[in-house]
């Protein structure tokens, strides 16, 4: 069995879902010495998380941002945790709701998404900043 893992850094992006699935095979060029296995894609932030879904059409990534807005308002006046904006505490709930990880089947030294599948940035903050990612995977 061989395992590998990377970190890497994202530039900051806009609040929004941001398709990473380039940036992901680009930085871990390790994937290719897997024949069948696993990776697992991990963010290393409380504000901020991981899904898969839609990679074709834009409108998909602005309607999850639109339905978890409406989901998990800001400026809750039941919402305890304001030190670091009205959008922090949603931020964190949105995370929670989506997870701060993905794990996808490797085949052929590839991630085995589908067609249409690729792996979202889900930046829940107005000014996030850079997000790390660890990269692990594992497999023969």
């Amino acid at each position: 069995m061989k395992i590998f893992q990377q970190s890497i850094r994202l530039q900051p992006k806009q609040r929004g879902f941001h398709l990473i699935t380039k940036e992901v095979i680009q930085n871990f060029p390790q994937l290719k010495q897997i024949h069948t296995g696993i990776c697992q894609v991990f963010i290393q932030h409380t504000s901020a998380s991981l899904t898969i879904n839609e990679n074709a059409d834009p409108t998909v990534r602005h309607d999850f941002e639109t339905f978890f807005n409406k989901a998990v308002p800001e400026n809750d006046p039941d919402y305890l945790h304001k030190d670091e904006g009205p959008d922090d505490m949603p931020a964190h709930l949105k995370a929670a709701m989506l997870g701060n990880s993905v794990m996808i089947p490797v085949s052929d030294g590839r991630l085995a998404l589908g067609t249409w599948q690729g792996i979202y940035l889900c930046e829940h903050r107005d000014y996030g900043g850079s997000r790390n990612i660890l990269i692990t995977a594992w497999g023969e």
